[in-house]
C-alpha cells in the first residue's frame, strides 16, 4: 500500500497550489481519502475528506471551508486539494491518508498514510 502526495512547494500569500494524492496497492475507489496537515509543534489538523464509491461527499475544516476544494479521479487512483487564497497560517506538511470505514477529519479514522508534502507561505 502506498500513497504519495506532492505537489507543495513555497508561494506567496493570496496564492494558489494543488496538491496531489497518488494511490497504489489497494482499491482506491473502496477508501475515503482525507487530507491533513501538520505544523511544527503542533497536532496533525484533518482539513477535508472524501468518500468512496463514487458518492463523493466532502468534509471540509472551518479553516479551510471556502478556499480549499478537494475532488479525487478513481481512473487514476489520485485525489486533489486545490487551495486557494493561500496564507502564513497555512504553512505545514501536508498529508493524504485513506481510510476504509468513514470519512472524516480525525486521523484515527484512516488506514494508511503516505510521506507528506511540505507546503510554505511567505507573507
Amino acid at each position: 500500500v502506498q500513497l504519495q502526495a506532492s505537489g507543495g512547494g513555497l508561494v506567496q500569500a493570496g496564492g494558489s497550489l494543488t496538491l496531489s494524492c497518488a494511490a497504489s496497492g489497494f482499491r482506491f475507489d473502496d477508501y475515503a481519502i482525507g487530507w491533513f496537515r501538520q505544523a511544527p509543534g503542533k497536532e496533525r489538523e484533518g482539513l477535508s475528506s472524501i468518500s468512496s464509491r463514487e458518492r463523493d461527499t466532502t468534509l471540509y475544516a472551518d479553516s479551510v471551508k471556502g478556499r480549499f476544494t478537494i475532488s479525487r479521479d478513481n481512473a487514476k487512483n489520485t485525489a486533489y486539494l486545490q487551495m486557494n487564497n493561500l496564507g502564513p497560517e497555512d504553512t505545514a506538511v501536508y498529508f493524504c491518508a485513506a481510510s476504509w470505514i468513514v470519512a472524516g477529519l480525525l486521523p484515527g479514522q484512516y488506514d494508511y498514510w503516505g510521506p507528506g508534502t511540505q507546503v510554505t507561505v511567505s507573507s
